[in-house]
């Protein structure tokens, strides 16, 4: 019987988990739709509507997992490039913006 309960606990866990983890990433995907897809292509597929702007999909993960990639979107997230705005954002919305890219990157490719 406990285990049963533990099994079902464990379970209970999961899907909460699984559900605030795609409301996170859903949220995030909201913001850059707001923000960047002016430019950027946002999804998994796709060009971006600027030819100079990389989809989101194309950022390495290791820039994406990198603690200062983090910390840069709530200074003051910017580019050399003149035309894109600084975005700044909290905490909770640079995690939710990285998470949802983390999930949409694609394989890495040796050249």
């Amino acid at each position: 019987m406990k285990r049963v309960l533990l099994v079902l606990t464990m379970g209970l866990l999961w899907s909460t988990f699984a559900h605030a983890r795609a409301e996170e990433q859903r949220d995030g995907k909201e913001m850059l739709q707001q923000l960047c897809a002016r430019c950027h292509s946002i999804g998994r597929t796709g060009r971006s509507p600027n030819r100079q702007a990389p989809p989101f999909r194309s950022f390495s993960e290791t820039k994406l997992y990198d603690s200062d990639f983090l910390q840069r979107l709530q200074d003051g997230y910017s580019s050399i490039h003149p035309s894109m705005p600084t975005f700044r954002f909290n905490r909770e919305d640079a995690e939710e913006v990285r998470n949802y890219m983390k999930s949409i990157q694609e394989p890495y490719k040796a050249k």
